[in-house]
């Protein structure tokens, strides 16, 4: 923090000195007879490419970004009246001309309202849609004409190169509109979510987002979403030059299931899964040990075993969940994280190990809500 230190205080004797030097100065005015006019401005010549794509970027972008502002009820002191009061605010995009906004969970988490103020500051209340706290997603609804709403384009995080360049617009500090440039600095980085849920496959940039940014789209080079700024790593609270971006492909997968369902129905196979320290005290491969199934489950339908403990104390050998789709999981996140790409219903092949045997079982998937 910049310490701004007074200069005011008691005049020393070399200060007298230059006050009367002014004084001086000032009793003897003499009429200048230079001419002085201003300086003729240089031509600037065309921006450089980079500089226009730059301003392509933001005067594309800039209508389908959004200020978000939270609100919370208060009462009045004084008439102990009930209102709503500003309590944060955030940033959000546009993802379609029906009035669906996109943003993170946490700028809208506890809020008991919000506003939604579009780039040409007309404002709007919003409804809440949806909220996928595990992936810090949130979508907002609000009623506004469609020719108030361009959608942004909406690119892809899987083919995404370090050093490709980025731009992050966003309202930091409440100051709407920004643009910041950068490139993308890294890639499967690692968060925690509010929930403590991992969300994998992070972008990081370092294009400057500070507070009031989260919620805004971070765009590639051609004007495409690439990512949804949700976090800074700083230990000042401002930007330090590592942000975090939830990937869109993920954002791609999970919005059209709140805007559906209002809520992320997450698939499921009915298990209890064991702690670590169990895999490492029973020396077991890693996965997920099964410690109970739910009964009428899928997993009770495919036969799963679960770990149980015998009358005279030893553990009888039950399944470990190593693969969904041979796709390795490590533990029960991991495996929530490659079962979110499917739907209730789906047909998947997990790979089993049990008392030293590897097999696979095809499971159909139910929902967390049933299981």
């Amino acid at each position: 923090m910049t310490t701004f230190r007074s200069i005011a205080g008691r005049a020393g004797p070399w200060l007298v000195s230059i006050g009367v030097a002014l004084a001086a100065l000032g009793s003897c005015h003499v009429q200048s007879t230079t001419e002085a006019s201003p300086r003729q401005v240089a031509p600037r010549g065309p921006l450089k490419p980079d500089e226009e794509n730059n301003v392509t970027v933001f005067k594309t972008a800039s209508p389908s970004v959004v200020n978000i502002t939270t609100l919370a009820v208060a009462r009045d002191m004084y008439s102990l009246n009930v209102q709503q009061v500003p309590r944060g605010t955030g940033t959000g995009f546009v993802w379609d001309d029906r009035g669906y906004i996109v943003t993170n969970f946490h700028v809208v988490q506890e809020a008991n309202g919000a506003r939604v103020t579009l780039a040409d500051q007309t404002s709007f209340k919003a409804q809440l849609i949806g909220v996928f706290p595990d992936r810090d997603i949130a979508v907002l609804k609000i009623d506004a004409p469609k020719n108030k709403l361009p959608p942004l384009a909406i690119g892809s995080s899987k083919d995404l190169i370090v050093g490709q360049r980025v731009y992050a617009i966003g309202n930091p500090f409440g100051l709407d509109q920004t643009l910041t440039t950068g490139v993308v600095s890294a890639l499967n980085r690692e968060i925690d979510s509010v929930t403590q849920r991992t969300i994998r496959g992070v972008v990081q940039t370092d294009a400057a987002i500070n507070p009031g940014n989260s919620g805004g789209p971070l765009l590639d080079s051609a004007g495409r979403v690439i990512g949804v700024n949700t976090a800074i790593w700083s230990p000042s609270g401002a930007s330090a030059g590592i942000g975090f971006a939830i990937p869109v492909d993920e954002v791609n997968r999970i919005v059209p299931k709140l805007i559906r369902d209002g809520r992320m129905v997450r698939p499921a196979i009915g298990v209890a899964a064991g702690p670590e320290a169990m895999v490492r005290a029973l020396g077991l491969p890693k996965g997920v040990p099964v410690v109970q199934v739910m009964p009428g489950s899928p997993a009770q339908k495919a036969g799963l075993q679960p770990f149980t403990r015998a009358t005279e104390g030893s553990v009888a050998p039950g399944d470990v969940i190593t693969a969904v789709n041979d796709d390795p999981v490590s533990d029960i996140d991991s495996m929530l994280t490659v079962l979110e790409r499917f739907q209730p219903g789906d047909k998947v092949t997990l790979t089993l190990w049990r008392a030293g045997k590897t097999r696979k079982q095809e499971v159909t998937l139910g929902t967390s809500e049933e299981s």
